[in-house]
């Protein structure tokens, strides 16, 4: 229930809170696998310590051909023997792949040359066999060599998006910080979300946001907003006119992304710019671009603060003359600042519902005062937004807290 300054009230839940660092075993799993390809988590699933295990597989499958042919008069079941190179293919290497296609020739004559509990199954039998492991061998080879330039272009995409989110150094700016960032292509793994800290002489201001759309188109759009918000946030002392930069950077990346006669001209960014200034040790200065305000989580409590909302950026030629609205709200020295995008706020789960992220924040830090450090929160919402959307995730997900652990330092 909304009260008055923006508050929201929350009443404390009974019952059980699913903690952020102790949470059932199947989130976790969740979690590790969340913005990874189905490569990756098919090679840890059939590893033990590392080691590949895949192999016992098709191994188990051929053993239990040839005991069932040799046991059984029902019929010839030897001729099964051409699923195993087929097995193999699917899961194996190629040259794994090419032994279990030569062992089910030798299992298969064994069959007719050696036991001789029954007639011979001739010459087309071996035929389909041997034509069967070649098949799977050259089936394994394909699969291999497009695992292989699925991996590679990952590891591109993984060096592209910690080229664009910077690894942020512990007390950056004199904020304790926690961020996590889940990508809806698992196999892309980027996005258009975008987050960073720029301490400077002016204090220490915070961003976060959201290009529309996914992929690389969405990622050179945050990559030109986090650099011009990492040059303006340093030099300018008025946060308003910082904002007024980030909206004339995403217009002119559009005016270029348009002449370069690309489809995704048109982009647009919602986003929370917050500043922490030297002057205002007990408050905050925020502007939001079309985005979902910050909530202020404290041992205390949760609590909406008193924004006022703007347009997002790259919309500012709608309106004849556009204005920037700094809102100010005080924020006590034991509140984080909690940051999410709209995979936060739009996870929907089996039923078509939101996730309610505040009240979840809400009962977690009634039921344990710790959870309001950003690193608990951060995972306390990774967490339940995964549990709500059953790790169906719609969009790119990020979630970001800051707190204040003191000034930061003076810089030239």
């Amino acid at each position: 229930m909304r009260g008055s300054g923006g508050r929201v009230s929350l009443a404390p839940v009974r019952g059980r809170v699913h903690r952020p660092v102790r949470g059932r075993w199947k989130w976790r799993r969740l979690v590790q696998a969340a913005g990874r390809g189905d490569v990756v988590s098919r090679n840890e699933l059939l590893s033990v310590r590392g080691h590949s295990v895949a192999w016992l597989i098709p191994a188990v499958l051929l053993a239990g051909i040839a005991l069932a042919d040799v046991t059984t008069n029902v019929f010839q079941i030897i001729s099964w023997t051409v699923l195993v190179p087929g097995v193999a293919a699917a899961i194996c290497g190629v040259r794994a792949t090419a032994a279990f296609s030569m062992l089910a020739v030798v299992v298969y004559l064994l069959a007719d040359l050696v036991w001789k509990h029954r007639e011979e199954t001739g010459l087309p039998g071996l035929m389909l066999v041997v034509i069967g492991g070649c098949v799977a061998v050259v089936v394994a080879a394909v699969r291999v060599g497009g695992e292989q330039r699925m991996l590679h272009m990952r590891d591109i995409a993984e060096t592209t998006r910690r080229t664009v989110l910077r690894q942020l150094p512990v007390g950056f700016g004199g904020l304790e910080h926690a961020a996590v960032y889940l990508a809806a292509d698992s196999e892309a793994r980027v996005g258009g979300d975008f987050y960073d800290i720029q301490p400077g002489p002016h204090g220490t201001r915070v961003l976060l946001g959201d290009v529309q759309g996914k992929g690389l188109g969405a990622v050179d759009a945050a990559a030109a907003l986090l650099g011009t918000f990492r040059d303006a946030a340093y030099h300018e002392p008025d946060l308003a006119v910082v904002a007024r930069h980030l909206e004339i950077r995403m217009l002119r990346h559009r005016a270029h992304t348009a002449a370069l006669g690309r489809a995704d001209g048109d982009r647009f960014a919602t986003a929370v710019l917050v500043s922490f200034r030297l002057d205002l040790p007990h408050a905050v200065e925020i502007v939001v671009f079309g985005h979902e305000p910050p909530l202020a989580v404290s041992p205390g409590g949760v609590r909406a603060l008193p924004v006022a909302a703007g347009l997002p950026l790259g919309m500012s030629d709608l309106i004849a003359r556009p204005t920037v609205s700094v809102s100010r709200a005080a924020l006590a020295d034991d509140e984080a600042l909690l940051l999410v995008t709209d995979g936060v706020t739009e996870a929907r789960d089996p039923q078509g519902r939101f996730f309610p992220h505040g009240e979840a924040v809400a009962r977690a830090v009634a039921s344990d005062a710790a959870n309001a450090a950003p690193h608990r929160l951060v995972a306390l919402v990774r967490d339940g937004t995964l549990r709500h959307c059953r790790g169906r995730l719609a969009d790119d997900t990020t979630v970001f807290a800051v707190r204040r652990v003191g000034r930061p330092p003076k810089w030239p």
